[in-house]
């Protein structure tokens, strides 16, 4: 499986961390580092799924996501918050219609994992449930 995957975060070494696990799984990576420069870059490379940190300078990952889902062309993308979330920030997630959580820190296979399962609901519309992958050892 392969597909297009536009990382969202605001530090370098989370994005280049992200970036080497999807690559080696196949997937083609563009960055951006912060929500404003997301909302930019959707619309010209066009990906199958967005990952987003929350705590972002200019525009945070939760406005870009419900900016994202306000918008026609990018109302049905695939939107992954990856984040040191807290529930207030998994619930407000919900609302604008996220559909997957990967806490920071993360195993590389969960965040595979994710984006894979991700990529199926673009192959397959209308199969896809939302659901949260928290871990709960954040020391």
């Amino acid at each position: 499986m392969s597909g297009r995957v536009l990382v969202v975060d605001d530090s370098e070494v989370i994005r280049q961390l992200i970036r080497v696990n999807l690559e080696l799984e196949g997937f083609e990576v563009v960055t951006a580092a912060d929500g404003a420069e997301c909302l930019e870059v959707v619309r010209r490379v066009k990906p199958d799924v967005v990952t987003l940190d929350v705590m972002m300078p200019r525009l945070d990952g939760l406005r870009t996501a419900a900016r994202l889902r306000a918008t026609p062309d990018t109302s049905g993308l695939p939107i992954a918050i990856v984040s040191a979330c807290t529930p207030a920030d998994l619930d407000l997630g919900e609302a604008v219609g996220v559909d997957g959580y990967l806490g920071k820190p993360f195993d590389p296979a969960d965040l595979v994992a994710l984006v894979r399962r991700l990529m199926r609901a673009v192959e397959r519309p209308g199969g896809f449930r939302p659901e949260r992958t928290e871990r709960t050892d954040h020391g």
